[in-house]
């Protein structure tokens, strides 16, 4: 039987793709676009990035022959690849990730760390529920881990005299916290099996919802017209195909491809997502606080706070919890 790559190996490839993605992100929504005399906004970027991504996407599974791994529908005697009800339903949720994700290193005025702690930590308190809901039972370490992730989240929130974000970063965290809850839920049900065949067919299905579905409603923004929102990704759709920045969008989509296909391996793993979630968590904490400090360097973006370092060390602190303890745990006697 062929041995799986190490999970920390996939976290370390995750992290390595992850910096430079946060770095063109944060750049992009920084430097001044001429014809508009200010840098582009998140909503202005999202279309290309989605667009770029899906067909970045479809070129890889193409090419390495992922897509004879999932289902398959016959549709006018050609055999295509086919999601069924439970990669749908996971694939609604990763589309909400699709747009959020990048949305949330945009925002003036709101550091990179905070939202990463507002994000991540949502998550790592997502990862035990969906371990609760799905009859697993939850160890020890899961909530101890919550307990430092609430004193994390707290202290930040506080020392920064409470949220003060714009709704739409609100909403960006609220539909982040959504989608990977769905997702989560699928994974555990149907797609944590340990089977690479199993890993790959799902990465197929998942991203064959998704992709289309974030773009679709994307445009569908655009064209009601909801107030500057709606014009903003108009500019997306169009306009922002002739720009001098469209390389910069089309690595960030490159690479956003990358940091999928990474963080599906991780997440996918066999063992209960309350190992496998922080060890992506940490390697997307620990990518977006370097990117903090990189950018300020740049004088692109401020430097994390001391609130917002101590948050980060007792949500690593968590992580490592998480992470260490189902390894602490006794391992069941061989059989004769």
């Amino acid at each position: 039987m062929r041995k799986r790559l190490p999970i920390e190996l996939f976290a370390l490839l995750y992290l390595l793709a992850y910096l430079p993605y946060v770095l063109a992100v944060r750049w992009l929504a920084s430097v001044t676009y001429p014809p508009l005399g200010r840098a582009l906004s998140g909503l202005e970027i999202l279309p290309a990035t989605m667009i770029l991504s899906g067909a970045l996407t479809w070129a890889f599974v193409g090419l390495s022959g992922w897509s004879k791994d999932a289902h398959h529908r016959e549709i006018l005697g050609v055999s295509l690849p086919w999601p069924t009800r439970w990669t749908v339903l996971s694939g609604i949720g990763t589309s909400l990730l699709l747009f959020t994700v990048p949305l949330s290193f945009t925002f003036a005025g709101v550091s990179i760390p905070f939202m990463q702690l507002l994000m991540r930590g949502d998550v790592l308190v997502i990862a035990p529920l969906v371990d609760l809901v799905s009859g697993r039972r939850v160890a020890w370490y899961s909530w101890v881990a919550l307990l430092l992730v609430g004193i994390g989240l707290t202290l930040t929130i506080s020392h920064r005299g409470g949220l003060h974000l714009p709704p739409l970063a609100i909403l960006t965290v609220v539909l982040y916290a959504l989608g990977y809850f769905v997702r989560l839920a699928v994974m555990t049900k149907i797609g944590k099996t340990g089977d690479p065949k199993t890993t790959r067919g799902y990465f197929v299905e998942e991203k064959l919802v998704a992709i289309p579905l974030a773009i679709a409603a994307l445009a569908a923004i655009s064209l009601l017209g909801l107030g500057p929102q709606g014009g903003e990704l108009a500019f997306g759709f169009v306009q922002v195909w002739s720009s001098n920045q469209l390389g910069v969008i089309a690595l960030i989509s490159g690479l956003l491809v990358v940091v999928s296909v990474f963080s599906l391996l991780i997440l996918l793993d066999p063992r209960e997502n309350t190992f496998c979630v922080p060890i992506e968590r940490a390697a997307s904490v620990l990518a977006g606080t370097a990117a903090a400090y990189i950018l300020a360097a740049m004088s692109l973006g401020p430097a994390p706070t001391v609130s917002e370092l101590s948050g980060a060390v007792l949500l690593t602190a968590a992580i490592g919890v998480l992470a260490i303890g189902p390894r602490l745990r006794p391992r069941p006697p061989l059989r004769s």
